[in-house]
Order: C-alpha cells, then sequence, then structure tokens
C-alpha cells in the first residue's frame, strides 16, 4: 500500500494587498501597511505562490494542512479573495487550514476568518472551533488556534487554558485509536523573538510530554525549521517553513512546502519528509529528504 501523503504549506500572505480605505489605517493596520508598501510587496509575490501551489498540486498529495496567515492586514476586503485562492488549492475535504496571527491583526474583524474558512476549519463531528479534529487515512488531524489581536509590533500567540485543557481531552481519546497525530498550529512551540513567541508554549510542552502526538507542524517565523521536543515515547519533529509565496530575501528562504509520506509497519509508524522549493527561475525542485520517524 502507498504512505499517506500530507502536504503542508503555510503563510502565503495573499498578495496583492487590497487598496485600504482611510478608516481602516488606524493603529496596528497603519504600521502593517507601511510595511507592505515599503518593504514586503516585494518579496510577498502572487506569481511565486501560484508556481508552488501548482507544483504541489503535481505531486497528489492525500490532504493539504495550511497553517495560517492567509491575509496581511485582516481587512474585509481580503477575505473573499482569501477564499477563493484556498478553494483553487482544494476542496475542504483534501485542505484543512488553521489561522495565523496576520488572520487575527485586528478585533474589529476577528471573527471573519472563522466565518470565512468554515468548511475548512470543521472537524468531523461539523464543529467549528479548536481543537478541531480531522481524521484523513491514517492521519488524525489536530486543529489549533494560537492566533490572537495583539498590540502594534507585537505577533505573539495564546492557546489559552480551555483550548489546552480541550487537547488533552482529545489527545485521551485519540490514545485509544491507532492514528499517526498531527498537531496543526500556527506559532512555533520555541521562539528566541519574545515578540513572536507562543506565550503559553511551556503549557502545550508539558501536555505533550504527557500524551505526545507523532508529529508538529507550524509557520510564522517563514524559514526552515526542524525542532525535537520530548514525548511520552521520545522526541516528537516539529517542522515548520517558509512563506508560501515568498522570493529570497535577506534571512528569510525562497517560498516552500514540506510532503510528508506516512506510513505503518512492524516497527511503527514511519515518516519521510521532502521539501520542495522555488528558485529564481521560480521553478521548483526538490531540496531535501529526510527520515523523521
Amino acid at each position: 500500500m502507498a504512505p499517506f501523503t500530507l502536504a503542508h504549506l503555510s503563510d502565503p500572505h495573499l498578495p496583492p494587498l487590497p487598496k485600504p480605505r482611510l478608516i481602516e489605517l488606524a493603529g496596528k493596520r497603519a504600521l502593517g501597511y507601511v510595511n507592505w508598501t515599503r518593504n514586503r510587496h516585494k518579496y510577498q509575490r502572487r506569481e511565486v505562490l501560484d508556481a508552488l501551489v501548482a507544483d504541489l498540486q503535481a505531486q497528489a498529495p492525500d490532504h493539504i494542512a495550511v497553517t495560517g496567515d492567509l491575509v496581511n492586514l485582516a481587512m474585509e476586503a481580503e477575505f473573499a479573495p482569501a477564499r477563493a485562492w484556498l478553494d483553487e488549492v482544494g476542496p475542504p475535504d483534501r485542505v484543512t487550514t488553521i489561522p495565523g496571527n496576520h488572520d487575527a491583526y485586528v478585533r474589529a474583524t476577528f471573527h471573519r476568518f472563522g466565518e470565512t474558512f468554515a468548511p475548512y476549519l470543521a472537524g468531523d463531528d461539523g464543529r467549528i472551533g479548536f481543537p478541531g479534529v480531522r481524521r484523513r487515512g491514517p492521519a488524525a488531524l489536530i486543529s489549533l488556534s494560537s492566533a490572537v489581536p495583539t498590540p502594534p509590533l507585537m505577533a505573539t500567540g495564546t492557546l489559552g487554558r480551555d483550548q489546552l485543557k480541550d487537547l488533552e481531552n482529545v489527545l485521551d481519546r485519540l490514545a485509544a485509536e491507532d492514528v499517526f497525530r498531527v498537531l496543526l498550529v500556527h506559532h512555533p512551540l520555541k521562539s528566541v523573538a519574545r515578540q513572536k513567541r507562543l506565550t503559553d508554549s511551556a503549557g502545550l510542552l508539558a501536555l505533550l510530554k504527557r500524551h505526545g502526538v507523532e508529529l508538529i507542524l507550524h509557520g510564522h517565523d517563514h524559514i526552515h525549521s526542524t525542532m525535537w521536543f520530548e514525548g511520552p515515547n521520545g522526541n516528537i519533529p516539529a517542522i515548520g517553513v517558509p512563506s508560501a509565496s515568498a522570493l529570497a530575501h535577506g534571512r528569510y528562504p525562497a517560498a516552500a512546502y514540506n510532503l510528508f509520506e506516512i506510513e505503518k509497519d512492524n516497527t511503527g509508524w514511519r515518516c519521510e519528509q521532502i521539501v520542495r522549493s522555488i528558485d529564481h527561475g521560480l521553478q521548483i525542485r526538490e531540496i531535501k529528504r529526510a527520515r523523521l520517524l
């Protein structure tokens, strides 16, 4: 039997940015808009995103996970194009998404992500909330939301006590099933940047140490990242990926996505990571292959 293939991309920051209304350019959005017009529009490119997604679709994965930051400033005019883009990536039964901090940029539109992407968020029980669980093949995708509005110059995430408590209950239930547990969260579980950290990562790490999952997927940092965290039966790989629309710039690599080939043999779960990235000519090629489990 062929392995189950899970694709992972993140942080598309869908370009181009719609022209904002004057009333929308207040507080945090004003700073974000200046950053976009002066810097980010140069390297967050739609042609890059389209090339990456076309290559991903050509690989015909069984499922696709998108770990947040579909929009930029969470303006009303951004959500419909983002939904149209996600519909092109794949249907809700083949694609799972979660929100990132840019999707919850300000309180005024905090609710819009859930409304816009509801079919891509709903768990197997039809509920739209976090944690959510979707079983696909041998995998159980566990969705978390670390997306909360934050003050200017801050990009932290928070899960909150209730979500962590519910996650523990979910992991208890899944422990009785023979499934490959994949945790989806926008913020990395460890960050050197105080203004970008997951504020309650210690609580999540303690929970995972007791209950475990097989794989953690995140975005947010816009870099290739592999970290390992302690679980009850060994270390858990946590994988981050660059922005799906980015040209290489400064310390940030060009857009890339991951493929995870998941299967079970006589010794337990096997998982191989394949990284595919874009080059200056907008060609996609494999740049890494690694055995995680």
